[in-house]
């Protein structure tokens, strides 16, 4: 049944949680790896998603799903959450949280130049503009503004900012052909990548992980980025009258997200910041319009 009234206050709570994350992730880092973060956070999520479908009675259907299509779920957990947060995480690790999180909101339009070779899809008039904007957003942001000088702080830092982005839009053109549950999906994919992730932990660095802070930032982020806000946000999308109206609240989260930076963190949100995020919601907001007659 579509209730538009609950699927805008679902969403906002799916947005509340994302606007948080960054914060979450910035000061985590600060007492664990990015590997070490990812691990406890995936473990985590994994706990919390098999809790759900056991309520559920939907814990057999993890098995039947995976025995349908097991190269494309392990292909999945590799995507996500595997690849993608330690390279996300790695860029956390290196940048001022505020650079990362808003070259990250790019992932849309990487979105769109993906979808050309991997779906066969066109690239319209405002779809070039969209995706022109959206990188000298980026642009701005990298080199705080001094376009001209193309002199960034972090190199690397960016490249992996920007790198999470082509993983997680390949990940999403890699599930539009799952015709899978969304919740047992993404179960799957977790659940199979925390072995992935286990590796990598003792690969890149440990599991001497005895801060307290360390434990509480990433469990927060297995609940609330991992967890909750994909339940809210699928559940907003199945209640939805109107999908568009409730998409484009993704787009208070940025602005929220740095107002916290600026006082949980300690942050000083550079101009530069501010302008490069307006471009790219402004490109994320074009690409939404639709095709003239």
């Amino acid at each position: 049944m579509k209730d538009q009234k609950k699927a805008v206050w679902l969403a906002l709570g799916a947005v509340a949680c994302w606007s948080t994350v960054a914060t979450a992730f910035k000061l985590s880092l600060n007492y664990f790896s990015p590997a070490q973060l990812l691990w406890v956070a995936t473990l985590t999520a994994v706990i919390l998603l098999l809790l759900l479908l056991a309520v559920q009675g939907r814990l057999s259907e993890l098995l039947q799903t995976f025995k349908q299509r097991p190269a494309f779920f392990l292909l999945a957990g590799l995507m996500n959450p595997t690849l993608y947060y330690l390279v996300l995480f790695q860029a956390y690790d290196r940048l001022p949280a505020q650079q990362a999180q808003t070259l990250n909101y790019t992932w849309a339009i990487t979105l769109t130049l993906l979808a050309v070779p991997f779906l066969g899809q066109t690239i319209r008039r405002q779809d070039w503009i969209a995706i022109l904007l959206g990188y000298t957003g980026a642009m701005v942001i990298a080199t705080r503004g001094d376009l001209l000088s193309l002199q960034f702080d972090d190199p690397l830092g960016v490249a992996l900012a920007l790198i999470s982005t082509f993983i997680w839009a390949g990940y999403w053109i890699l599930n539009t052909r799952n015709q899978s549950d969304p919740l047992i999906s993404i179960s799957l994919s977790f659940v199979l990548a925390l072995p992935m992730i286990t590796l990598a932990t003792a690969i890149l660095s440990d599991f001497q992980m005895h801060s307290w802070q360390g434990w509480v930032g990433a469990i927060y982020v297995g609940v609330f980025e991992m967890a909750i806000a994909f339940m809210l946000w699928l559940m907003a999308m199945r209640y939805a009258e109107n999908t568009a109206r409730i998409s484009n609240l993704i787009f208070i989260s940025p602005f929220a997200s740095l107002i916290l930076l600026r006082f949980l963190v300690g942050e000083q949100i550079y101009p530069a910041t501010l302008v490069g995020l307006v471009m790219i919601v402004a490109a994320l907001l074009i690409q939404q319009l639709k095709k003239s007659a």
